[in-house]
């Protein structure tokens, strides 16, 4: 499909969206959609620091709960829920940026175990500063709307499909792909890596904090650490990695396939289906390790051959 055919495609299927509150008014249903969306801003991060440049951050929760515990603290302090979001954005940049320059002087595995041990430092500090429940006011919790938090999701969700779209044909984002392909041959020929690698650092965790934000948003009780936990991670690794790493469409496919799959196994299948989803995973990574993206392709080449 053309670039106007998919941006036709990603106009329409958000114009339905935006009236499924108005013409559903089944919870259940609007749940399910939230979640569809919010796995995609997350895993739309995710994809710009890993899938464009080739650096696997298995400490991607930790910007996650910086977006998340930032908004918390300052809706309950009455702030507007979109200025606390933003906040935590900048806050889980900020903190990317310090560590980043650190963090990419490690390479491969080295730096996927860096970031994976950042993320869990963070988890536990949190964890025992702050042990209690976060729960909303009385008031607040009055006032709950999901649909508020549909909407946010919807435009949070939208706006990270926008950046990795726009990303993936500009100059920055063939730059990142050459770094990904081969860092040392794109340094020798004069590629910035290290300002490429920080710029989609700071893309995939500002959108991750945002994500976080909403996440908080969306909550009325839960504990501070949660947002920290690793499986916000590996749930964006697996949704990006299933739909097609590297792609714009991938994690959407993949978030849609993902959250489907997982609500029905965990109510069909509750004690098996993080097993059933590892088996899937390795499945995917040996067979397919374009994800969906790739069987689709494959499934376009045998129609036409078929014709």
């Amino acid at each position: 499909m053309s670039r106007r055919g998919w941006l036709a495609l990603g106009v329409t299927a958000l114009a339905a969206l935006a009236a499924v509150p108005l013409v559903v008014r089944r919870d259940d249903v609007l749940n399910f959609l939230f979640l569809v969306l919010l796995s995609v801003a997350l895993a739309q991060s995710w994809n710009v620091v890993a899938g464009y440049a080739g650096q696997i951050n298995l400490g991607h929760a930790a910007f996650f709960g910086l977006g998340a515990l930032v908004t918390r603290t300052l809706w309950i302090a009455e702030w507007p829920v979109l200025a606390g979001a933003a906040l935590g954005a900048l806050a889980a940049t900020a903190f990317a940026l310090l560590v980043g320059a650190v963090a990419f002087r490690l390479r491969g595995a080295y730096f996927a175990i860096g970031t994976l041990a950042l993320g869990e430092i963070l988890r536990i500090t949190v964890g025992n500063v702050l042990p209690e429940v976060s729960t909303l006011p009385t008031a607040t919790i009055g006032a709950y709307r999901l649909a508020d938090r549909y909407y946010f999701a919807l435009a949070l969700a939208a706006v990270a499909v926008g950046v990795v779209a726009a990303l993936e044909r500009s100059r920055a984002g063939l730059g990142m792909q050459a770094v990904r392909e081969d860092e040392e041959a794109a340094e020798a020929s004069g590629v910035g890596t290290l300002r490429l690698k920080l710029l989609a650092l700071v893309l995939s965790t500002a959108l991750a904090g945002l994500a976080g934000g909403l996440f908080a948003y969306y909550h009325i009780s839960y504990y501070p650490a949660h947002p920290f936990g690793p499986h916000w991670t590996f749930d964006a690794l697996l949704i990006t990695f299933i739909g097609g790493v590297g792609t714009v469409h991938g994690p959407v496919l993949g978030a849609i396939f993902y959250v489907f799959l997982k609500e029905y196994l965990a109510i069909r299948w509750v004690d098996f289906h993080l097993l059933i989803f590892g088996a899937l995973f390795i499945t995917i990574v040996l067979l397919l390790p374009g994800g969906l993206v790739e069987a689709a392709a494959r499934l376009r080449t045998l129609a036409r051959r078929a014709c």
